[in-house]
């Protein structure tokens, strides 16, 4: 299956570059490119992807702007963020908004492509440094964010970057049950999808704890 890519970066030989190096695998198929975060988001929604590699800080309008922009319009875009930043306040909020993964620009390209796929089925992609970042920021739990047992033991496999199918087997239930799992805990987090799930189980202090 070939996965449609739009890049978003504000500096056009970094984005050439990106562009090139996405473009030159077999399954990847760039369809569009921005220079900031309403052009992505004009883009997206003229192209349809599957897949949005963002970057954060841009003069004309940032990532983490358009991440939000495009999840409260629907879109069906994942958004992998690709940036030089790290810092608690860039990298929560970007997943907070929508983001389903987080990458710096220093990761060999073989880990890129793969993440690329990754974010493309869906999962969740964090960099190392990206996961150290969440895991430090915690806060004392709320009771709004309660969860159960057995719901700590799935998100525990989601921050893993594991699919529905391999939490399945790892718990010894059935993917169905999976995503009922998933679906009271976004109820209980507040959240939209995974990697927001994640971000706001670190911040809660539900995982890292």
């Amino acid at each position: 299956m070939t996965i449609r890519l739009v890049v978003v970066d504000d500096h056009p030989v970094v984005r050439d570059g990106i562009r090139s190096m996405l473009a030159a695998v077999p399954d990847f198929d760039v369809v569009g490119e921005a220079a900031s975060g309403p052009e992505a988001v004009t883009m997206v929604r003229r192209v349809d992807p599957d897949v949005v590699v963002m970057d954060l800080r841009m003069p004309g309008g940032g990532g983490v702007d358009a991440v939000r922009a495009l999840r409260d319009q629907g879109s069906r875009a994942a958004v992998l963020v690709l940036t030089t930043f790290d810092t608690d306040s860039d990298t929560v909020a970007a997943i907070e908004a929508g983001a389903t993964g987080y990458l710096l620009k220093d990761t060999p390209s073989t880990q890129l492509f793969e993440a690329v796929r990754a974010t493309a089925a869906g999962e969740t992609v964090l960099s190392p440094a990206v996961s150290a970042r969440l895991a430090s920021h915690v806060r004392e739990p709320s009771r709004s964010g309660t969860v159960s047992v057995r719901e700590r033991e799935v998100l525990t496999l989601v921050a893993r970057g594991r699919s529905n199918r391999l939490i399945a087997q790892d718990l010894f239930i059935s993917e169905a049950t999976v995503k009922t799992h998933l679906g009271h805990i976004y109820d209980k987090l507040g959240v939209a999808d995974r990697a927001a799930a994640v971000a706001r189980a670190y911040d809660l202090g539900i995982l890292g704890g």
